[in-house]
């Protein structure tokens, strides 16, 4: 692709996005002509990704190697992708790790795990982009949290308590951005058929596909810029698992 034809095309940044949500948004967005950015764990799902993006839809998919629960490592994303030089119209903070264990048991190293992962990255990333953004006024901010914000459950522990800020962190975020012309959205997905669940001896059919996730942000992205999607809940047809 040229540079010509590529800051022409719009820009969206995905975190975690080597499998499951992540690589279903971007799949999605792709195919509605997003180039995008994205950082995962590990490299082999995210080459075949983007040789994926490049042959189906003409797009551009570039990465780095981040372990979320690095804060120095997001940091250094976050000057990779202001280095593009490039307007960023979409940042979708999807990056999570699920570990089950209860408030009372789960040990120290495994609650600041999960909420490094699931919360301080999109924080620390947002922070490092909003700059930005607000100068363009312009942007959408999507913050993949999850049901587990708002329907606790055992061994949910500090998992469901990352989310829950999240949640919180992103209606925040809403109030503060309204005159910038920046939209902010949570989505909150229940049980999604990713690596999350596997071993859980569920079958496919009880769970939702992730694509279905990828198409309800692509439609909160697809509105006028005279309107945002707050906040939207999916869940799977027969209810929470």
């Amino acid at each position: 692709m040229d540079s010509v034809n590529r800051f022409q095309r719009k820009l969206a940044v995905v975190t975690g996005g080597s499998r499951g949500i992540g690589a279903a948004i971007i799949r999605e967005l792709a195919s509605h002509g997003f180039d995008v950015l994205t950082y995962a764990r590990t490299e082999p799902d995210l080459i075949q990704l983007k040789n994926e993006l490049l042959n189906k839809f003409n797009a551009a998919l570039d990465y780095q190697l981040i372990n979320a629960s690095e804060q120095q490592q997001i940091e250094q994303f976050g000057l990779f992708i202001l280095n593009q030089n490039r307007k960023i119209d979409v940042l979708v903070n999807n990056a999570g790790m699920f570990k089950p264990g209860k408030i009372a048991d789960e040990s120290p190293a495994q609650f600041r795990e999960m909420m490094a992962v699931n919360f301080d990255s999109a924080c620390s990333l947002t922070k490092a982009l909003l700059p930005q953004m607000k100068l363009a006024k312009s942007g959408h901010i999507i913050n993949i949290s999850s049901i587990a914000a708002i329907t606790a459950y055992p061994a949910g522990g500090a998992y469901a308590t990352a989310k829950t800020a999240l949640l919180g962190y992103t209606r925040n975020l809403r109030a503060e951005l309204k005159t910038d012309g920046i939209r902010v959205t949570a989505v909150l997905p229940g049980a999604t058929h990713t690596d999350s669940w596997a071993g859980s001896g569920l079958p496919e059919s009880r769970l939702m596909p992730a694509e279905d996730v990828a198409k309800a942000v692509w439609a909160c992205i697809d509105l006028s810029e005279r309107t945002v999607v707050e906040e939207i809940l999916l869940r799977p047809q027969l209810g929470d698992i």
